[in-house]
Protein backbone atom coordinates (compact mmCIF):
# COMPACT_ATOMS: atom_id res chain seq x y z
CA UNK A 1 0.00 0.00 0.00
CA UNK A 2 1.64 3.21 -1.18
CA UNK A 3 -0.25 5.41 1.28
CA UNK A 4 0.56 3.13 4.21
CA UNK A 5 4.25 3.08 3.30
CA UNK A 6 4.24 6.87 3.14
CA UNK A 7 2.72 7.03 6.64
CA UNK A 8 5.67 5.00 7.86
CA UNK A 9 8.15 7.18 5.98
CA UNK A 10 9.14 4.50 3.47
CA UNK A 11 10.04 5.00 -0.17
CA UNK A 12 7.01 5.03 -2.50
CA UNK A 13 6.71 5.16 -6.33
CA UNK A 14 4.97 8.52 -6.03
CA UNK A 15 3.47 10.70 -3.36
CA UNK A 16 0.09 9.24 -2.36
CA UNK A 17 -2.91 11.54 -2.31
CA UNK A 18 -6.35 11.59 -0.75
CA UNK A 19 -9.08 14.13 0.01
CA UNK A 20 -9.52 15.55 3.49
CA UNK A 21 -13.29 15.06 3.47
CA UNK A 22 -14.94 11.75 2.65
CA UNK A 23 -17.21 11.33 -0.39
CA UNK A 24 -18.96 14.51 0.62
CA UNK A 25 -21.40 16.66 -1.25
CA UNK A 26 -19.13 17.18 -4.28
CA UNK A 27 -19.96 13.73 -5.68
CA UNK A 28 -23.41 13.37 -7.31
CA UNK A 29 -23.24 9.66 -6.52
CA UNK A 30 -22.98 10.50 -2.84
CA UNK A 31 -26.07 12.68 -2.97
CA UNK A 32 -28.07 9.82 -4.47
CA UNK A 33 -27.10 7.53 -1.58
CA UNK A 34 -27.78 10.32 0.93
CA UNK A 35 -31.27 10.74 -0.54
CA UNK A 36 -31.83 7.00 -0.23
CA UNK A 37 -30.83 7.14 3.45
CA UNK A 38 -33.29 9.94 4.22
CA UNK A 39 -30.95 11.98 6.40
CA UNK A 40 -27.30 12.24 7.37
CA UNK A 41 -27.52 10.29 10.63
CA UNK A 42 -29.40 7.47 8.94
CA UNK A 43 -26.55 7.27 6.44
CA UNK A 44 -23.98 7.08 9.26
CA UNK A 45 -26.04 4.37 10.97
CA UNK A 46 -26.41 2.20 7.85
CA UNK A 47 -23.26 0.08 7.33
CA UNK A 48 -24.23 -0.93 3.79
CA UNK A 49 -24.82 2.65 2.61
CA UNK A 50 -21.90 4.08 4.58
CA UNK A 51 -19.60 1.50 3.02
CA UNK A 52 -20.85 2.45 -0.43
CA UNK A 53 -20.03 6.14 0.01
CA UNK A 54 -16.71 5.31 1.68
CA UNK A 55 -15.62 3.57 -1.52
CA UNK A 56 -16.92 6.20 -3.94
CA UNK A 57 -13.90 8.57 -3.91
CA UNK A 58 -11.53 5.65 -4.53
CA UNK A 59 -13.56 4.31 -7.43
CA UNK A 60 -14.62 7.63 -8.98
CA UNK A 61 -11.81 10.10 -8.26
CA UNK A 62 -8.85 7.74 -7.88
CA UNK A 63 -7.46 8.64 -4.46
CA UNK A 64 -4.93 6.30 -2.86
CA UNK A 65 -6.82 5.85 0.40
CA UNK A 66 -10.42 5.42 1.48
CA UNK A 67 -11.55 7.34 4.54
CA UNK A 68 -14.33 5.88 6.64
CA UNK A 69 -17.67 7.56 6.11
CA UNK A 70 -19.03 8.67 9.47
CA UNK A 71 -19.13 11.83 11.58
CA UNK A 72 -17.04 12.93 14.54
CA UNK A 73 -20.20 13.57 16.58
CA UNK A 74 -21.31 9.93 16.70
CA UNK A 75 -19.07 9.65 19.77
CA UNK A 76 -20.93 12.16 21.99
CA UNK A 77 -24.18 10.92 20.46
CA UNK A 78 -23.44 7.42 21.76
CA UNK A 79 -22.36 8.88 25.10
CA UNK A 80 -26.02 9.76 25.51
CA UNK A 81 -26.38 13.20 23.92
CA UNK A 82 -29.30 13.56 21.52
CA UNK A 83 -27.99 14.75 18.16
CA UNK A 84 -29.90 16.21 15.21
CA UNK A 85 -28.66 17.57 11.89
CA UNK A 86 -30.86 20.56 11.12
CA UNK A 87 -30.96 22.02 7.62
CA UNK A 88 -29.34 25.45 7.61
CA UNK A 89 -27.88 24.98 11.10
CA UNK A 90 -25.86 21.78 10.99
CA UNK A 91 -25.41 19.45 13.98
CA UNK A 92 -27.26 20.41 17.15
CA UNK A 93 -27.26 18.76 20.57
CA UNK A 94 -30.62 19.07 22.33
CA UNK A 95 -29.17 19.38 25.85
CA UNK A 96 -25.61 20.75 25.93
CA UNK A 97 -23.28 20.01 28.84
CA UNK A 98 -23.61 22.69 31.55
CA UNK A 99 -22.47 21.20 34.83
CA UNK A 100 -20.95 18.22 36.61
CA UNK A 101 -24.27 16.41 36.78
CA UNK A 102 -24.51 16.53 33.00
CA UNK A 103 -21.04 15.02 32.68
CA UNK A 104 -21.83 12.29 35.18
CA UNK A 105 -24.99 11.43 33.26
CA UNK A 106 -22.96 10.54 30.16
CA UNK A 107 -22.46 6.85 29.49
CA UNK A 108 -19.11 5.46 30.50
CA UNK A 109 -16.43 5.52 27.75
CA UNK A 110 -16.25 1.75 27.21
CA UNK A 111 -20.03 1.44 26.80
CA UNK A 112 -20.14 4.46 24.49
CA UNK A 113 -17.47 2.96 22.23
CA UNK A 114 -19.21 -0.41 22.25
CA UNK A 115 -22.44 1.24 21.07
CA UNK A 116 -20.76 2.34 17.83
CA UNK A 117 -21.28 -1.10 16.30
CA UNK A 118 -22.61 0.39 13.04
CA UNK A 119 -19.24 2.09 12.47
CA UNK A 120 -17.31 -1.14 13.02
CA UNK A 121 -19.70 -3.02 10.72
CA UNK A 122 -19.12 -0.37 8.05
CA UNK A 123 -15.36 -0.89 8.40
CA UNK A 124 -15.70 -4.63 7.98
CA UNK A 125 -17.78 -4.23 4.82
CA UNK A 126 -15.35 -1.74 3.30
CA UNK A 127 -12.37 -3.91 4.14
CA UNK A 128 -13.90 -6.78 2.17
CA UNK A 129 -14.51 -4.61 -0.90
CA UNK A 130 -11.55 -2.23 -0.93
CA UNK A 131 -8.77 -2.86 -3.44
CA UNK A 132 -5.88 -4.35 -1.40
CA UNK A 133 -3.52 -1.74 -2.88
CA UNK A 134 -5.52 1.04 -1.22
CA UNK A 135 -5.20 2.14 2.40
CA UNK A 136 -8.21 2.42 4.68
CA UNK A 137 -8.29 5.36 7.13
CA UNK A 138 -10.44 5.55 10.24
CA UNK A 139 -10.83 8.69 12.31
CA UNK A 140 -12.22 10.51 15.31
CA UNK A 141 -12.59 14.07 16.40
CA UNK A 142 -10.11 15.26 19.02
CA UNK A 143 -11.44 15.58 22.58
CA UNK A 144 -11.29 19.41 22.53
CA UNK A 145 -13.29 19.63 19.31
CA UNK A 146 -15.86 17.10 20.55
CA UNK A 147 -16.17 18.74 23.97
CA UNK A 148 -16.68 22.13 22.33
CA UNK A 149 -19.67 20.81 20.40
CA UNK A 150 -20.99 19.13 23.53
CA UNK A 151 -20.80 22.34 25.58
CA UNK A 152 -21.80 24.86 22.91
CA UNK A 153 -24.56 22.60 21.60
CA UNK A 154 -23.69 23.34 17.98
CA UNK A 155 -21.10 25.03 15.78
CA UNK A 156 -19.78 28.35 17.05
CA UNK A 157 -17.75 31.33 15.88
CA UNK A 158 -17.00 32.78 19.32
CA UNK A 159 -16.51 29.69 21.54
CA UNK A 160 -17.72 31.85 24.42
CA UNK A 161 -19.64 29.12 26.25
CA UNK A 162 -16.83 26.56 26.26
CA UNK A 163 -14.21 29.24 26.96
CA UNK A 164 -16.22 30.51 29.90
CA UNK A 165 -15.97 27.02 31.39
CA UNK A 166 -12.29 26.81 30.49
CA UNK A 167 -11.32 29.98 32.33
CA UNK A 168 -13.90 29.93 35.16
CA UNK A 169 -14.10 26.22 35.89
CA UNK A 170 -11.14 24.43 34.24
CA UNK A 171 -11.51 21.39 36.50
CA UNK A 172 -14.98 20.75 35.12
CA UNK A 173 -13.77 21.01 31.53
CA UNK A 174 -10.89 18.64 32.28
CA UNK A 175 -13.36 16.15 33.72
CA UNK A 176 -15.34 16.17 30.49
CA UNK A 177 -12.22 16.07 28.32
CA UNK A 178 -10.90 13.00 30.17
CA UNK A 179 -14.18 11.17 29.72
CA UNK A 180 -14.26 11.99 26.02
CA UNK A 181 -10.58 11.07 25.66
CA UNK A 182 -11.21 7.62 27.10
CA UNK A 183 -14.15 7.11 24.73
CA UNK A 184 -12.00 8.11 21.74
CA UNK A 185 -9.24 5.70 22.82
CA UNK A 186 -11.65 2.77 22.86
CA UNK A 187 -13.38 3.93 19.67
CA UNK A 188 -10.18 4.17 17.61
CA UNK A 189 -8.91 0.92 19.10
CA UNK A 190 -12.05 -0.86 17.93
CA UNK A 191 -11.71 0.74 14.49
CA UNK A 192 -8.22 -0.77 14.26
CA UNK A 193 -9.51 -4.14 15.43
CA UNK A 194 -12.27 -3.95 12.80
CA UNK A 195 -9.85 -3.41 9.92
CA UNK A 196 -8.69 0.18 9.31
CA UNK A 197 -5.02 0.53 8.40
CA UNK A 198 -4.49 4.07 9.72
CA UNK A 199 -6.32 6.31 12.18
CA UNK A 200 -6.54 10.09 12.10
CA UNK A 201 -7.48 12.52 14.87
CA UNK A 202 -9.13 15.75 13.68
CA UNK A 203 -8.85 18.81 15.91
CA UNK A 204 -10.94 21.11 13.76
CA UNK A 205 -11.24 23.84 16.39
CA UNK A 206 -7.65 23.85 17.60
CA UNK A 207 -7.17 27.46 16.49
CA UNK A 208 -9.78 28.66 18.98
CA UNK A 209 -7.27 28.42 21.83
CA UNK A 210 -4.30 30.52 22.82
CA UNK A 211 -1.06 28.58 23.03
CA UNK A 212 -0.98 27.68 26.74
CA UNK A 213 -4.65 26.69 26.70
CA UNK A 214 -4.22 24.63 23.55
CA UNK A 215 -1.53 22.42 25.00
CA UNK A 216 -3.35 22.00 28.31
CA UNK A 217 -6.87 21.45 27.05
CA UNK A 218 -6.28 19.81 23.67
CA UNK A 219 -2.83 18.65 22.68
CA UNK A 220 -2.10 16.78 25.90
CA UNK A 221 -5.25 14.72 25.42
CA UNK A 222 -4.35 13.96 21.79
CA UNK A 223 -0.94 12.79 22.98
CA UNK A 224 -2.61 10.54 25.55
CA UNK A 225 -4.73 8.89 22.85
CA UNK A 226 -1.69 8.40 20.59
CA UNK A 227 0.38 6.85 23.38
CA UNK A 228 -2.45 4.50 24.32
CA UNK A 229 -2.90 3.30 20.73
CA UNK A 230 0.83 2.97 20.05
CA UNK A 231 1.31 0.89 23.20
CA UNK A 232 -1.19 -1.66 21.84
CA UNK A 233 -0.88 -1.26 18.06
CA UNK A 234 2.67 -0.04 17.40
CA UNK A 235 2.49 -0.80 13.66
CA UNK A 236 -0.69 1.20 13.02
CA UNK A 237 0.17 4.71 11.76
CA UNK A 238 -1.52 7.65 13.49
CA UNK A 239 -2.22 10.96 11.76
CA UNK A 240 -2.99 14.10 13.77
CA UNK A 241 -4.57 17.18 12.23
CA UNK A 242 -4.80 20.23 14.49
CA UNK A 243 -6.20 23.02 12.31
CA UNK A 244 -4.68 26.48 12.51
CA UNK A 245 -1.82 26.08 14.99
CA UNK A 246 1.09 26.95 12.73
CA UNK A 247 2.45 29.33 15.36
CA UNK A 248 2.77 26.47 17.87
CA UNK A 249 4.83 24.03 15.80
CA UNK A 250 7.98 24.41 17.92
CA UNK A 251 6.22 22.68 20.81
CA UNK A 252 4.57 19.83 18.92
CA UNK A 253 5.62 16.37 20.06
CA UNK A 254 4.02 13.00 20.66
CA UNK A 255 3.89 9.34 19.70
CA UNK A 256 2.31 9.66 16.26
CA UNK A 257 3.52 9.23 12.68
CA UNK A 258 1.99 11.90 10.46
CA UNK A 259 1.29 15.59 11.07
CA UNK A 260 -1.49 17.08 8.94
CA UNK A 261 -0.63 20.60 7.79
CA UNK A 262 -3.61 22.91 7.23
CA UNK A 263 -3.64 25.39 4.34
CA UNK A 264 -2.95 28.41 6.58
CA UNK A 265 0.41 26.98 7.69
CA UNK A 266 3.23 27.36 5.13
CA UNK A 267 4.45 23.93 4.05
CA UNK A 268 8.03 25.16 4.20
CA UNK A 269 7.56 26.13 7.84
CA UNK A 270 6.06 22.74 8.73
CA UNK A 271 8.94 20.99 6.99
CA UNK A 272 11.48 23.12 8.85
CA UNK A 273 9.90 22.54 12.26
CA UNK A 274 8.59 18.97 12.00
CA UNK A 275 9.86 17.34 8.80
CA UNK A 276 12.75 15.56 10.47
CA UNK A 277 10.45 13.90 13.04
CA UNK A 278 7.16 13.23 11.28
CA UNK A 279 5.76 12.48 7.85
CA UNK A 280 3.90 15.61 6.72
CA UNK A 281 0.49 15.60 5.07
CA UNK A 282 -1.14 18.43 3.15
CA UNK A 283 -1.67 21.22 2.48
CA UNK A 284 -3.27 22.66 -0.66
CA UNK A 285 -5.88 25.36 -0.13
CA UNK A 286 -9.15 23.55 -0.99
CA UNK A 287 -10.58 26.50 -2.93
CA UNK A 288 -7.78 26.17 -5.48
CA UNK A 289 -9.78 23.23 -6.83
CA UNK A 290 -12.13 25.72 -8.47
CA UNK A 291 -9.32 26.44 -10.97
CA UNK A 292 -7.09 23.88 -12.66
CA UNK A 293 -4.44 26.54 -13.17
CA UNK A 294 -4.43 27.42 -9.46
CA UNK A 295 -4.39 23.73 -8.56
CA UNK A 296 -1.36 23.10 -10.74
CA UNK A 297 0.45 26.10 -9.26
CA UNK A 298 -0.06 24.79 -5.71
CA UNK A 299 0.82 21.18 -6.53
CA UNK A 300 4.09 22.22 -8.17
CA UNK A 301 4.98 24.50 -5.26
CA UNK A 302 4.27 21.87 -2.58
CA UNK A 303 6.04 19.16 -4.58
CA UNK A 304 9.07 21.41 -4.92
CA UNK A 305 9.15 22.15 -1.18
CA UNK A 306 8.74 18.53 -0.12
CA UNK A 307 10.82 16.99 -2.94
CA UNK A 308 9.23 13.56 -2.31
CA UNK A 309 10.50 13.62 1.27
CA UNK A 310 8.18 12.01 3.86
CA UNK A 311 5.03 13.56 2.46
CA UNK A 312 1.40 12.63 1.75
CA UNK A 313 -0.38 14.97 -0.62
CA UNK A 314 -3.73 16.24 0.61
CA UNK A 315 -5.92 19.29 0.85
CA UNK A 316 -5.32 21.62 3.78
CA UNK A 317 -8.91 21.09 4.92
CA UNK A 318 -12.15 19.64 3.54
CA UNK A 319 -13.17 19.74 -0.11
CA UNK A 320 -16.14 22.03 -0.75
CA UNK A 321 -19.49 20.82 -2.11
CA UNK A 322 -19.51 22.79 -5.36
CA UNK A 323 -16.06 21.76 -6.56
CA UNK A 324 -16.35 20.12 -10.01
CA UNK A 325 -15.57 16.41 -9.86
CA UNK A 326 -13.46 16.87 -12.99
CA UNK A 327 -11.21 19.27 -11.06
CA UNK A 328 -10.82 16.82 -8.18
CA UNK A 329 -9.75 14.12 -10.65
CA UNK A 330 -7.33 16.57 -12.25
CA UNK A 331 -5.75 17.23 -8.85
CA UNK A 332 -5.26 13.51 -8.16
CA UNK A 333 -3.80 12.77 -11.58
CA UNK A 334 -1.54 15.81 -11.44
CA UNK A 335 -0.07 14.81 -8.08
CA UNK A 336 0.65 11.31 -9.35
CA UNK A 337 2.33 12.61 -12.49
CA UNK A 338 4.32 15.38 -10.83
CA UNK A 339 5.66 13.27 -7.97
CA UNK A 340 6.55 10.07 -9.82
CA UNK A 341 10.20 9.12 -9.39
Amino acid sequence: MIFLDACKGKETPYTPVWMMRQAGRYLPEYMKVREKAGNFLNLCHSPELAAEVTLQPVEIVGVDAAILFSDILVVPNEMGMKLDFIKGEGPVFENPIKNEKDIESLLDPATSAKNLTYVYNTIKLVKKRLDPSKTFIGFSGAPWTLATYMIEGQGTKTYNVVKKMLYKNPELLHKLLQKVTDAVKFYLEEQIRSGVDVVQIFDSWAAALEKSAYFEFSWNYIKEICSYLKSKYPDTPIIVFPKGIGAYLNDIDGDFDVFGVDWSTPMSLAKEKLGNRYVLQGNMEPCRLYSKESTKEAVLEIADIMNNERHIFNLGHGILPDVPVENAKYFIDLVHNVTKK
